[in-house]
């Protein structure tokens, strides 16, 4: 009786080893394949995207976001290959584009993150997930949240935020009780032959003078490049939109010619040497990486820190 068993227990243990080695060869296709994912609600929809992403490509200004949460880059664009403070930590990372599909796709992305206006993005998300953005959509800080959620980091994301926003505020009062509370603060940039200044919402450190901080920009500022963002200007009227400080994002390459001319010398800021000048490939973006940079630079320039 024993006998006629036998092939039977035989037949369910070989059954148990398919079915155990099915599931190994599963999990190792998966783990192989990047199957651990995640469902990220991005603003065009939900998108499904590696829980631990290893291999991401950057379109657009995000790469400090990515690489203040210890995510690796493979592919970046050529602005924040460009930022002097991103240098040593993207050296071996390659430059691509939004047209440059080949080299995208040998650089193996996991994952691909843009702003909405990248080209081609139909073809992007064949290659990898891609995840894009509309710039201002939201604040600079939840835009850190989104980040982090999206490289399931939201945690570290979060903890960020709350430690910067307390660093900024403290700095801030800091500032307004050494120059003064009524005191304001303009930031102008020179781009090619075109001098501009900047609401509280463009990169450039607006961000953290005037909505952490809450410092004070020029009444001519707050007119014209509050709610655009920022505002095109000639040299000749540069002195109605100079604060009684002024931090100046300069482009070493572009036109500053106008710094030599008395209507710049005679500027208050000018003459009381109130003006704070910066290199403006550093201080475009408004990522982690760059504003605790930003920051630094302010307590040293106000604060003498």
């Amino acid at each position: 009786m024993k006998n006629k068993f036998i092939p039977i227990l035989l037949l369910v243990f070989v059954l148990m080893l398919g079915a155990c080695s099915s599931t190994t060869e599963k999990k190792t296709a998966d783990k192989k394949n990047n199957k651990d994912t995640i469902t990220y609600q991005s603003q065009n929809g939900p998108v499904e995207v590696p829980a631990h992403p290893k291999r991401v490509v950057v379109l657009s200004s995000f790469a400090g976001n990515v690489m203040s949460l210890g995510v690796n880059i493979v592919g970046v664009d050529s602005w924040s290959k460009m930022n002097p403070n991103f240098q040593d930590k993207l050296k071996n990372v390659t430059e691509v584009s939004d047209e440059n599909l080949e080299k995208i796709i040998e650089l193996d992305p996991d994952l691909i993150i843009g702003l909405d206006n990248v080209k081609n993005l139909d073809k992007l998300k064949k290659i990898a997930p891609t995840v894009v953005f509309t710039y201002g959509k939201v604040d600079y800080l939840t835009q850190q949240m989104e980040i982090g959620k999206l490289l399931n980091k939201e945690k570290e994301a979060t903890e960020w935020v709350n430690d910067f926003k307390k660093r900024a505020h403290e700095t801030g009062e800091q500032i307004k009780a050494k120059i003064g509370a009524d005191s304001t603060v303009s930031v102008i940039e020179n781009f090619d032959k075109q001098l501009y200044v900047f609401g509280n919402n463009w990169g450039r450190g607006t961000e953290i003078l005037y909505q952490e901080m809450g410092l004070k920009m020029p009444k001519a500022v707050e007119e014209k490049a509050l709610k655009p963002g920022y505002y095109a200007i000639s040299p000749e009227v540069l002195p109605q939109f100079s604060g009684d400080y002024v931090v100046f994002s300069k482009n070493k390459d572009g036109d500053t010619s106008f710094q030599g001319t008395n209507t710049y010398k005679n500027i208050p800021a000018v003459k009381n040497n109130h003006v704070f000048e910066v290199d403006a490939k550093a201080f475009y973006f408004n990522d982690p990486l760059t504003l605790d940079y930003q920051l630094d630079f302010f307590k040293k320039v106000f604060l003498g820190k």
